[in-house]
């Protein structure tokens, strides 16, 4: 997007400016991740997992935000690639758990340094110090 052809009221507006950088860092993101062969809903997984420890699927679902009904299929692609599997809940055998496989580690660990890489391509512009203010008054802004 080139700013200087936008019109200025609409370059005045934080909305549209936050748009603007979602859609054009989302693009970098979407682009690195599917050069490794993967998409920011196997990132989220995999991350939620290896944060919080095994999980239900509705828990994973309600923590990263994917509806219920598209976790099956993702959990699905996850299980084929052997980064995730499902086993029984000790505490409630109606459910199962959703457990991160050593591959899948291996696999958030090489899927961490592409978004790294991606990270540092979509706020090529910023310094460092910039970049922290960034996050900062981003999590500020969504109540964090």
């Amino acid at each position: 997007m080139d700013l200087a052809r936008a019109p200025r009221r609409m370059t005045a507006l934080p909305s549209w400016l936050l748009a603007q950088a979602a859609s054009a860092s989302g693009r970098i993101v979407a682009a690195a991740l599917g050069e490794a062969g993967a998409h920011r809903t196997h990132y989220a997984v995999l991350v939620a997992l290896d944060e919080r420890g095994p999980m239900s699927q509705s828990a994973l679902s309600d923590s990263i935000g994917v509806d219920r009904s598209d976790m099956v299929r993702l959990l699905d692609v996850l299980g084929d690639d052997g980064l995730v599997v499902r086993e029984p809940d000790s505490e409630d055998r109606r459910r199962n758990l959703i457990v991160l496989t050593p591959a899948g580690r291996a696999r958030l660990r090489a899927l961490d340094r592409v978004l790294a890489t991606a990270q540092d391509d979509a706020t090529a512009r910023l310094t460092s110090d910039e970049r922290d203010r960034l996050v900062d008054l981003l999590r500020k802004l969504l109540g964090a």
